[in-house]
């Protein structure tokens, strides 16, 4: 039976209408507004007082999409409470529009399973609190562009004047101002009465109408308007607000807009074009290669920071110098590497040693993270990239107290990026397979589902008093079908219009540098979604576009739009992103390429390594030569410094040629072999140990040499003995200070030992990665929701369950605790433990924390009553002296 036909089954409150829901229901309301389940309230009541909360609302009205704000926001300004009629003709407009007729159940369905509106079609009521965040008001305009009503607006008019308004505008006087406000309204709500008094008219007066029709409805007005505007005062089509200030009642401008409360409605989400289609093995195979360079990029980064990378800020994060080197080393324009950096540091490959010098570092797991499958390395990145809330694309820019914002620094987080990054990602899944997007409509259609802030609450609207209306209305706004509210109507536009190019808001750069980092990562290639980045995201397979061309489509060469609409994935939890991560990863392995055992050595001292390297060949060859290019080839060089690096490491001569010849498709060439024998040769003729520091050497010619030697100046070395010479320098500088003279000494230990070095020798102590910052509370599992509204109904059965009050007690209030005798507790209980009755009470626990409960005794001995607690939905033992109370419930 619908309300209609039972009025007394209609709710009278907010609570009432939740207390009529489900527990299906209610776990959606609880899903979809988390905070109001931190902490489970004690009943409904409680419930539905914390949803209509400033707070609350304001993130529940954040989450809706475009049409379904409107529909709020015409709710706001229907009276209280609407009808679905009254809400269809605001939002259709008297002619009615059947894309938006069908379309509104949905979006009133969303507002009630949000608890932002409550009650039956036709009492359609909205929270108090979004009705005053969303009604027009002149501190905060409404992105409708309507004002107040005539009611609100000629309450500060004085009577006579009010009588005088009447009477010109052709209506019999009222014994008070209520009735002949009533009356005007009735006059600007009529049609016909509204028609004939437009048709009277003159043209300036009407031009005045329509430059306000759509908003904002407030004008400045001189102390002697002009004609055009006395007639429009002299008949209340506008109204006085304030000296100087007059406002274009809510009624007159619904009846020129023809009852439409927005100028344009959108009912139906933007889709997505495809810019362009390319053959998904295209799209796969390009995507596989970016991986790989972001597999290799990260290593490099890493690898650069293996003896301790830079300095830590005092205020946190990377110096612009430090910044600036890094990019310089992977050969990256700034943000690029920025992002790398980021990347390391949220996947916990990276992080600060804490040192009182503090630098940053490669974690231990960044070891481990080196030996695993090139698939299993992929998806922990693009894991952690997917979680992350800190976003490199802010570095260089500067917070709200004017300091630069570092990499690896403060001040980065922003909550809203993993799910923007997830939106992207499920919209350019619903696109045709290889299909890349047009970035405008996906950009069109991110502000659909979560309209800037502009279009939620009209702030980003001019000020109400900045249009003057004397002055020149626009041109070809005459006659009555512009008064209509055409789509040609002039005006400032309102429904957040000035938002729709709103370049600079969060979501829309999250969304273009999801775009930009995903390429970079290898989840798309040439802009498509892989068939490796849907599995990471639990997308179903692409559908096949109607298109069957295999090349590339040409800049600018755009596909139809793709109208059908493809089911978006949802959010995953944690354990499912890592399940569809590992997916996604064995998809990519069989892309990547074969690690090779050999390279092609070169008469001119180098090396081409034709494809990515074993790992145990990459790291000795990365010892031996020092890296000269990159790309689908990378060439080492090998030079005297890259060979005594090799030395310095524990090799010999013998072991270089051996390793050489064994991964060497060519012979090695003669010059390669000479430069080994050359440097091994004087490798370790100087000695250089802890005096403060010494150099021995057997040959005195060459310590008589190097004492000639004008930059030894520095080093503070004077003879002890004809082979021993003694330096005022540390061990670590007199070998600098000797290798750039152009020898090639070796450190040798206190016992005369030669000291081996190795290149990854730091580590910080082990780290975890960065928390994300999250975007609220977070969204509860089914078992915490099932627990939770468990116990929201039990505490409502306790709070609201009829009660007759035990024979002598005292009287209690509503919601507070029952109070009887220690003799008429005890009575009470066990008397419900004959009958099986059950009763509610009053509980005080040990922390002195008041409830009231509803139980069914089943024994009560030694001070203590066993029974079943509905509230908890559990058998409970609760001493006697901390029940308050007990009361019989009603039949």
């Amino acid at each position: 039976m619908s309300t209609e036909e039972n009025p007394a089954a209609a709710p009278r409150s907010l609570a009432e209408a939740l207390r009529g829901r489900d527990d299906v229901s209610l776990a959606a309301l609880l899903r979809s507004r988390p905070d109001l389940i931190t902490p489970v309230p004690t009943d409904l009541t409680q419930l539905a007082t914390r949803a209509g909360t400033r707070a609350s609302v304001v993130r529940a009205l954040e989450r809706l999409d475009r049409f379904t704000l409107q529909t709020a926001q015409a709710l706001a300004i229907a009276s209280d409470p609407a009808t679905y009629d009254e809400l269809l003709g605001l939002m259709a407009g008297d002619d009615g529009d059947p894309a938006v007729s069908a379309a509104l159940p949905h979006a009133l369905g969303t507002l009630r399973a949000q608890a932002l509106v409550w009650g039956g079609d036709d009492r359609l009521r909205l929270v108090r609190t979004a009705r005053e965040l969303l009604a027009p008001s002149p501190q905060h305009p409404s992105p409708t562009g309507l004002g107040p009503t005539v009611r609100e607006a000629g309450a500060g008019i004085s009577p006579g004047r009010i009588q005088e308004i009447l009477a010109t505008a052709g209506l019999p006087s009222t014994h008070d101002s209520v009735s002949a406000l009533n009356a005007l309204a009735g006059l600007f709500d009529d049609p016909e009465q509204m028609s004939a008094l437009l048709d009277q008219a003159p043209s300036e007066s009407v031009e005045v109408l329509e430059r306000l029709v759509w908003g904002p409805p407030y004008g400045q007005v001189t102390a002697d308007p002009a004609p055009r505007l006395r007639w429009l005062l002299d008949r209340g089509l506008l109204l006085p607000t304030a000296p100087g200030t007059v406002v274009l009642p809510r009624e007159v401008a619904l009846r020129l807009r023809a009852g439409r409360a927005h100028r344009t409605t959108e009912p139906v989400p933007p889709p997505v074009a495809a810019a362009a289609a390319h053959r998904p093995q295209l799209v796969d195979a390009t995507a596989a290669g970016q991986a790989y360079t972001a597999l290799a990029t990260v290593e490099e980064l890493l690898k650069d920071w293996h003896e301790g990378g830079p300095a830590v800020l005092r205020a946190g994060g990377l110096s612009v110098r430090d910044l600036k080197r890094t990019a310089v080393a992977l050969d990256v324009p700034e943000p690029v590497a920025a992002f790398w950096v980021e990347l390391a540091y949220a996947a916990g490959l990276l992080a600060s040693d804490g040192e009182a010098d503090e630098r940053y570092a490669a974690t231990p797991a960044y070891d481990e993270w080196r030996e695993r499958p090139a698939g299993e390395r992929w998806a922990r990145l693009v894991t952690a990239w997917l979680a992350a809330t800190r976003t490199p694309g802010l570095v260089g820019e500067r917070d709200a107290k004017d300091r630069t914002l570092s990499a690896l620094g403060p001040g980065l987080d922003r909550s809203a990026a993993p799910e923007v990054r997830h939106r992207v990602l499920a919209l350019l899944a619903g696109l045709p397979e290889g299909a890349a997007p047009d970035a405008g409509s996906l950009l069109a259609r991110l502000r659909w589902e979560r309209p800037p802030r502009a279009d939620r609450t009209g702030g980003g609207a001019p000020s109400p008093y900045a249009r003057r209306t004397s002055a020149q209305p626009a041109e070809g706004t005459r006659g009555v079908a512009a008064r209509a509210g055409g789509p040609g109507a002039p005006g400032y536009p309102a429904d957040g219009a000035s938002g729709e190019g709103g370049e600079d808001d969060l979501r829309s750069r999250l969304a273009r540098w999801t775009l930009a980092e995903a390429e970079m990562l290898g989840v798309t290639g040439r802009g498509a979604l892989s068939s490796h980045g849907r599995a990471l995201i639990g997308a179903p397979p692409a559908p096949r576009h109607a298109d069957t061309r295999t090349e590339p489509a040409g800049p600018g060469d755009k596909l139809p739009v793709h109208h059908r609409q493809i089911p978006v994935p949802p959010a995953l939890s944690p354990a499912e992103q890592a399940t569809a991560a590992a997916a996604a990863g064995r998809l990519l392995d069989p892309l990547l390429p074969e690690p090779l055992d050999h390279v092609l050595l070169q008469a001119d001292l180098t090396a081409v390594a034709p494809g990515p390297l074993e790992r145990p060949l990459a790291d000795m060859l990365g010892v031996l030569a020092d890296v000269e290019s990159k790309g689908g080839a990378t060439v080492y060089r090998f030079t005297p410094a890259s060979v005594r690096r090799a030395l310095d490491a524990g090799q010999s001569a013998a072991d270089l040629h051996a390793f050489l010849t064994a991964h060497s498709r060519t012979p090695v060439p003669q010059p390669l072999a000479y430069l080994i024998d050359d440097v091994a040769r004087r490798h370790g003729h100087l000695r250089v140990g802890a005096a403060s520091s010494y150099v021995r050497c057997d040959d005195d010619a060459v310590l008589n040499e190097i004492l000639a030697d004008k930059r030894a100046a520095g080093l503070g070395l004077r003879r002890l003995a004809p082979t021993v010479l003694a330096a005022r320098t540390d061990p670590a500088a007199l070998l600098e200070g000797l290798r750039a003279m152009g020898f090639a000494p070796a450190a040798e230990s206190a016992e005369g030992d030669v000291l081996i070095a190795r290149a990854d020798a730091y580590r910080t102590p082990p780290r975890t990665p960065p928390e994300p910052v999250p975007d609220g509370p977070p969204v509860p599992d089914d078992t915490l929701l099932a627990a939770a509204i468990r116990a929201v109904r039990a505490g409502d059965l306790a709070s609201t369950a009829p009660r007759r009050p035990v024979a002598g007690a005292a009287d209690t209030a509503p919601g507070e605790l029952p109070r009887t005798t220690a003799a008429e507790t005890l009575a009470g209980l066990q008397a419900a433990v004959l009958t099986n009755d059950t009763l509610w009470i009053g509980y005080v626990n040990a922390e002195g924390g008041a409830s009231q409960r509803v139980i069914a005794p089943i024994r009560v001995e030694g001070g203590f009553v066993t029974a079943y607690d509905h509230t908890a939905d559990e058998v409970r033992t609760y001493p006697l002296h901390r029940i308050t109370g007990v009361a019989e419930l009603a039949e």
